[in-house]
């Protein structure tokens, strides 16, 4: 059995926890694209874990852990991840692996992305800061360097050192004081022992687990509308976040894939520039935002809200070929003076489908909205759909209906076990 979990939206969606409840009986939780620019939390008791690089699922009780080849690696965010699993006393050798073809975000990387920032002015993209983008750029242009490389340390030193006269030079361009090679090659000197021993052929891993039938779960790392080829480019993220980039980022055929759960957030939300077609203002924004914790798990920053867009979701499930959905963070809707969802959008008199959008539509469109009578009641505690209140029923049904893919789990909380689960 093959699961590939994947963010619906513009991120933020609540796949970790999701992934978490899927992961109790697999063997192998697999994280396949993207960087530490991904923030995933997982809650257990009292405690809450926030991950950027280890896969969501490694809590499962047999779950082995990979991070492939379609992740870009920032080892002192990794190192800083495994310390605080083991600290759990979850020890990681022999559960965790990493691929030698993961490329390495290297200190220049971030200051590139702060200083391609600071160069836009007003025009910021609002990236994390985390030299994603730099780093895709460097693979793309065959200067990226990666656990490959690390292993080899004296083609490491080399290849860094190249690369850093380059990167120093634009570096000063921008003002920004360039970094000293010796330093940076001791920190990284360090990093290497840490994270060396974990490195495994995890095609090899993989190609093993599938023809012994064991139960693979694949976490994607952002929304598909960040999606690099079908964002609202070039706000988007640096890798394919669409459920073909399991076969690039981890070599798992597609035929393989037997259920691809998408996380549906019961509003939106996102954190960054560009366009948000449903985005709201106000008092019901800061509400939502206050009682859901909408602060980004990777960058700090309040995350702009808006109502559940439904004309992009389906085109999330269209292209992905969505088997059933899990709605999450529904308990952050009670009391709502209001409630929509929207059904579509209306540009310069015109229906226009989200595939025919680029962001400079998305930010003038008018999107057309439906709206639902709310509830009061407090539904943390409940654990069937039929207990839930009748306005909440109705609110699920539309969203199923409309999509056309069945909901499987309902989050109404964020504790491990507040979910409804259905057939």
């Amino acid at each position: 059995m093959i699961t590939v979990v994947i963010g619906t939206q513009w991120g933020d969606e609540g796949k970790g926890k999701i992934v978490d409840l899927l992961a109790k009986d697999v063997d192998y939780a697999v994280r396949y694209h993207g960087g530490n620019n991904a923030g995933h939390t997982v809650v257990i008791g009292e405690k809450k874990f926030f991950f950027h690089l280890i896969p969501s699922g490694i809590f499962g009780k047999k779950s082995k852990g990979l991070i492939t080849n379609g992740v870009i690696l920032d080892l002192s965010v990794l190192t800083e991840e495994i310390k605080i699993i083991e600290e759990q006393g979850i020890p990681l050798k022999d559960r965790l692996y990493i691929s030698p073809r993961c490329h390495l975000i290297l200190p220049y990387h971030r200051a590139l992305d702060v200083a391609y920032e600071n160069a836009r002015g007003d025009k910021k993209l609002g990236t994390t800061g985390r030299g994603i983008g730099p780093c895709y750029s460097d693979k793309v242009s065959y200067n990226g360097i990666r656990m490959y490389e690390l292993a080899n340390w004296d083609l490491f030193k080399e290849k860094f050192a190249f690369q850093l006269g380059i990167k120093n030079k634009i570096l000063e361009t921008f003002g920004v004081k360039p970094l000293n090679l010796e330093e940076e090659l001791e920190k990284m000197a360090d990093l290497r022992k840490a994270v060396i021993p974990y490195m495994v052929d995890t095609y090899q891993v993989i190609k093993e687990a599938i023809a012994k039938d064991e139960k693979i779960l694949l976490e994607g790392a952002h929304g598909i509308m960040l999606d690099t080829d079908w964002s609202p480019y070039p706000y988007a993220t640096g890798s394919n976040t669409v459920v073909g980039g399991v076969n690039c980022g981890a070599g798992v055929p597609d035929r393989k894939i037997d259920r691809v759960v998408g996380i549906v957030k019961a509003f939106t939300s996102r954190v960054g520039g560009g366009p948000l077609p449903t985005e709201l203002h106000g008092e019901i924004a800061d509400s939502i935002r206050e009682k859901g914790h909408e602060y980004g798990t990777t960058t700090g920053r309040p995350r702009r809200i808006g109502w559940l867009d439904l004309e992009a979701v389906k085109f999330a499930c269209e292209i992905n070929t969505i088997s059933d959905i899990a709605i999450t963070k529904l308990d952050i809707l009670n009391g709502l003076p209001e409630l929509k969802v929207c059904i579509g959008y209306e540009l310069d008199g015109n229906t226009v489908p989200y595939s025919s959008c680029g962001y400079e539509e998305l930010a003038r469109l008018k999107p057309v909205y439906k709206s639902f009578p709310t509830w009061e009641e407090d539904i943390t505690g409940i654990r069937t759909f039929a207990d839930l209140p009748k306005n909440c029923q109705d609110y699920l049904n539309y969203i199923q209906d409309f999509l056309g893919v069945k909901i499987s789990i309902v989050s109404v909380s964020p504790e491990r076990d507040s979910n409804i689960y259905r057939q």
